[in-house]
């Protein structure tokens, strides 16, 4: 985050997600942060997009949610793949980054003659947590 001087309302943002127990909808950080000034979803949106471009955030996009990144100094957020597993029961997402999946979907695009600008891949399904229970 050094990298990137946040606005006040970016800040916000960020922290907000970074301390949630699950991903968050837009409207929901509205709500978290209305006693902070928030009013407008547009306020969110515009936070969210720049947190999006400084690869801060993800946005999962089966549930329409956002969070914070789990490793922002790791990889290169314009580039590659991030994958995130999502509990249909507990609501529970893991960020994973794993060389050998880009790897092999660089392969399978560039036989396809195919330029990838973003994957992001999402399994769903039931962590191991609500599996034992």
């Amino acid at each position: 985050m050094a990298d990137h001087q946040l606005t006040r309302n970016q800040s916000l943002v960020f922290d907000a997600l970074t301390h949630a127990e699950a991903p968050l909808s837009a409207y929901t950080i509205l709500d978290k942060l209305r006693d902070d000034g928030f009013r407008a979803p547009l306020q969110v949106y515009r936070a969210l997009e720049k947190l999006l471009e400084f690869g801060l955030v993800h946005r999962l996009e089966s549930i329409n949610a956002f969070v914070a990144c789990a490793h922002p100094h790791d990889h290169d957020h314009n580039h590659g793949v991030t994958a995130f597993t999502i509990c249909e029961d507990c609501g529970n997402v893991t960020e994973i980054c794993d060389d050998g999946i880009e790897e092999r979907l660089s392969f399978l695009t560039a036989r396809q003659q195919f330029k990838t600008e973003k994957t992001t891949i999402e399994i769903r399904g039931h962590c191991q947590t609500c599996c034992a229970a």
